[in-house]
């Protein structure tokens, strides 16, 4: 028997169908990934989209070794970080960092001027003082003879040698309000090198975001101040950072007091003009290093200071419970 013809649409059929045959394997595997871990004394979470699971899943541990490296880097947990080298030696004679750590140090300078010292990395001369988890706190005599060393204005850099000098004895720096931040950019700079563009990274309470879940903002919730199982408020996110700061975090109380770990630079002492600050901006460093400010300065001076920064935005939860937000962000917008 003679072969019945083959029409060019049947080949061109044929065609396609072996084309998503071939196609099938990698889109089977096109999928979320994620991973939680314990790393900078918080939860470490990241969620991307790839199209195969080989990509995916070392993007993943890119992401977590990065933040392993921020953690020996700049911890103050660690006596062989270069942090701690700084801490130990810098009042005694200038200390030269890698250039990694002195922008992270140079940037959160910037952030001390830029709040009018509100945030200030300097604040853990006292702050070291305080244990959350042992429920202990220094005395009043204790704060007094250690608050000199808060001046983020002593602390020195040379950006030739790289090196980081403090000018007063006794004074210790802690990039706890920053370093975070910089280790969700970190990160999320390495996705973004591997062609990766729908991911979120979290670090505590700070994240960034990079696409939408197709077609699909990322909903981030702000939980009320006295109880995680209620949300103040949901807010839609695409390409942004967002950091949430807030005093139920490291704390403890005693006698109807609040202690907390957002320390007042100017009394050493918890600060306590606000409950919760929530800041977004298009870095996880500016929303970290903002995210402390209205603690100190109360909620309507932040406010002032944040809405003067383009592409800056926030949200607070007075002591009193009210919900403040800068205008970019109030509810009819």
């Amino acid at each position: 028997r003679g072969r019945r013809p083959v029409s060019a649409a049947t080949r061109r059929c044929c065609r396609a169908l072996g084309l998503l045959l071939a196609l099938l394997p990698a889109l089977a595997h096109a999928e979320w990934y994620r991973r939680e871990e314990a790393i900078m004394g918080t939860r470490i979470y990241v969620e991307l989209w790839a199209d195969a699971a080989p990509a995916g899943e070392s993007a993943v541990a890119a992401v977590i070794q990065s933040m392993h490296d921020v953690d020996e880097m700049m911890s103050t947990y660690k006596p062989a970080s270069q942090l701690s080298r700084v801490n130990d030696r810098a009042a005694q004679e200038p200390v030269k960092v890698d250039r990694e750590l002195f922008e992270v140090i140079r940037n959160a300078l910037e952030f001390s001027r830029l709040t009018h010292g509100a945030f200030d990395v300097t604040y853990a001369s006292v702050g070291y003082l305080y244990d959350f988890r042992a429920h202990q706190r220094p005395t009043e005599a204790q704060i007094e003879k250690a608050l000199p060393g808060i001046n983020w204005r002593n602390v020195r850099l040379d950006p030739v040698a790289l090196t980081v000098k403090f000018d007063h004895a006794g004074m210790r720096i802690d990039l706890g309000g920053i370093a975070k931040g910089y280790a969700v950019d970190r990160a999320i700079g390495l996705l973004q090198a591997r062609g990766i563009a729908h991911a979120v990274v979290t670090a505590g309470g700070d994240s960034r975001i990079i696409g939408d879940r197709f077609g699909r903002p990322w909903i981030v919730g702000i939980r009320h101040p006295d109880d995680p199982k209620r949300v103040i408020t949901r807010i839609p996110l695409v390409d942004t950072a967002m950091s949430t700061s807030g005093d139920y975090e490291r704390y403890f109380d005693e006698n109807g007091v609040r202690y907390h770990h957002i320390i007042d630079p100017k009394t050493g002492h918890s600060a306590s003009k606000v409950r919760s600050a929530t800041i977004l901006a298009p870095t996880a460093m500016q929303t970290d290093g903002l995210s402390k400010t209205a603690f100190v300065l109360g909620a309507e001076e932040a406010l002032k200071i944040i809405e003067a920064i383009p592409g800056v935005d926030a949200i607070f939860v007075t002591p009193q419970g009210k919900v403040l937000y800068t205008k970019g962000l109030q509810p009819g917008d």
